[in-house]
C-alpha cells in the first residue's frame, strides 16, 4: 500500500512496517539504519568496533615480543659452529697444551694486538685491559665525538686517559669525528668506525701474522686463551671465541652462546675488523661477555639511547632510573624483551628474570683483586651508584 508518499511491501517485518507509519524524518532514518543493519550479528559488531582496537593496541605494546616468540616460524638458526675444545691448567706446560689442541708450539710468540671502539666502558675497559695486558703488544683504541646512533658524546677516554698509565706505551689511540646522519641507520656508523680502526692499526704498525682481537670492549677474551694462541703454531686464520655470557654483572650468567668475539692471523689487504661471524671454527670457553655490566644508572641511559638497538626503547618510561635499579637486580631485560632463540624449547626455558650465581670462581683475576673498586660487579651488589 501507498501511505504518505511511501510504499511498504506487506512481506516486510516490524522494523519495515514502522517506517511505512507516521513518525519524524529523525525517526525514519534511525529505522532505515536499523534495517540496513538488521542483517549483521551484534557480537560480530562489538568484535569489530571493540575487538579489533583492543587487539591493535596488544600489538603496538607487545608486538615485539610476539614476534621473538614467533621467531622459530620464520627463521631458521645459524648453521652450527664447530667447537674446538679448549685445554687449559696453570700447571700443564704451553708445549703440552698445544700438542691437546693438535696444534705445534712456536720458538717465539706472536705478537698480539687488541684492538676496540670505546664508548664509554671504563670499567670494563680496565679490566680487560689487565686480564690481557702480560700477552698483548699493542692496545689499539678509536674513540668517537658521536655514538651509532648520532648523539653527541665526550671523548671519555681522553678525559680518563690517566687511568690506563700502565698501557700507555703500548697504546695506539685515535678520535675520529662523528658524521651526524641524522635518521640513518646505527649500523652504518658503527661500519664507518670500524673501517677507520682498520686505518688505525695500520698506523699501531700491525704486520702479517701477527694476531688480532677483534672484540668488543665487554667481550673479555682470557689471558690464557690469547696466550696460548699467541705460542702455538698452526693455529686457525680466523677463529670466533666462545665466551660465558652475563647481564649486568657476573652474577646474572645467562648463557655460553656469546661468539662476536675473534682473533685473526693478520693478512694485509685481506683482514678487516668486523664484528660478524667469519669462520666456523669456535674455541670453546674462551672468556667472559659482560653486557650492560655499569656502575651508574646514567651509563645504562646513555647506553640504551646510543648504541646500533636503540630501536629497542620503545617507549619513554623504559629510561625510568627507577625502572632501570628494579630490572637490574631483578635480573630481567632491560628492553622488555622475550630470549632471542630459535627453538620454542630455549625460548620457554629462559622466559622471566635470570637466576642470581653467586659463583665468583674463574672470573679476571684483576676483578678479584681489585674487589673494593669493581664491586658493582659481583654477586649479591645489584645497586647502582649516583654520580
Amino acid at each position: 500500500m501507498r501511505e504518505s508518499g511511501y510504499y511498504c511491501s506487506k512481506k516486510t517485518d516490524d522494523i519495515c512496517e514502522d517506517v511505512c507509519g507516521e513518525m519524524s524524518r529523525a525517526g525514519l532514518s534511525m529505522s532505515r539504519l536499523r534495517c540496513a543493519l538488521r542483517g549483521f550479528d551484534f557480537k560480530a559488531l562489538l568484535l569489530l568496533f571493540i575487538g579489533v582496537p583492543i587487539l591493535i593496541v596488544i600489538i603496538y605494546l607487545h608486538g615485539q615480543k610476539i614476534s621473538y616468540f614467533l621467531r622459530p616460524i620464520w627463521e631458521s638458526p645459524p648453521k652450527p659452529f664447530r667447537t674446538i675444545p679448549h685445554y687449559y691448567h696453570p700447571n700443564v706446560s704451553m708445549e703440552r697444551l698445544c700438542q691437546l689442541h693438535g696444534w705445534g708450539v712456536r720458538d717465539n710468540p706472536r705478537r698480539v694486538y687488541d684492538a676496540v671502539l670505546f664508548s664509554n666502558e671504563l670499567d670494563m675497559l680496565e679490566i680487560r685491559w689487565q686480564e690481557l695486558s702480560p700477552y698483548v703488544s699493542e692496545f689499539v683504541l678509536l674513540e668517537s665525538n658521536s655514538t651509532f646512533t648520532g648523539l653527541i658524546k665526550p671523548l671519555v677516554f681522553a678525559n680518563n686517559r690517566k687511568r690506563f698509565k700502565f698501557a700507555e706505551s703500548r697504546l695506539t689511540y685515535g678520535k675520529i669525528g662523528g658524521r651526524f646522519m641524522k635518521g640513518e641507520n646505527p649500523f652504518v656508523e658503527e661500519s664507518y668506525q670500524r673501517v677507520a680502526l682498520d686505518q688505525l692499526l695500520k698506523i699501531a704498525g700491525i704486520e702479517d701474522d701477527d694476531l688480532l682481537i677483534m672484540s668488543d670492549v665487554d667481550e673479555i677474551p682470557s689471558g690464557h686463551t690469547i696466550d696460548l694462541l699467541r705460542w702455538c703454531d698452526e693455529i686457525p686464520e680466523k677463529l670466533h671465541l666462545q665466551l660465558r655470557n652475563y647481564l649486568y654483572s657476573f652474577e646474572f650468567y645467562l648463557d655460553s652462546k656469546s661468539w662476536r668475539a675473534s682473533i685473526h692471523r693478520y693478512r694485509s689487504g685481506k683482514t678487516r675488523y668486523a664484528h660478524f661471524r667469519q669462520t666456523d671454527d669456535l674455541l670453546a670457553d674462551s672468556g667472559w661477555h659482560c653486557s650492560f655490566c655499569f656502575r651508574y644508572i646514567s651509563q645504562f641511559i646513555f647506553k640504551m639511547k646510543a648504541y646500533s638497538h636503540v630501536d629497542r626503547v620503545r617507549f619513554a618510561y623504559y629510561l625510568n632510573p627507577y625502572r632501570i635499579q628494579d630490572v637490574i637486580c631483578r635480573g630481567a631485560d632491560l628492553f622488555d624483551m622475550l630470549p632471542e632463540e630459535y627453538t620454542f624449547k630455549e625460548i620457554i626455558g629462559k622466559l622471566g628474570p635470570i637466576p642470581s650465581s653467586y659463583s665468583a670462581v674463574n672470573l679476571p683475576s684483576y676483578l678479584l683483586h681489585h674487589v673494593d673498586q669493581f664491586l658493582h660487579l659481583l654477586p649479591g651488589n645489584c645497586m647502582r651508584e649516583s654520580e
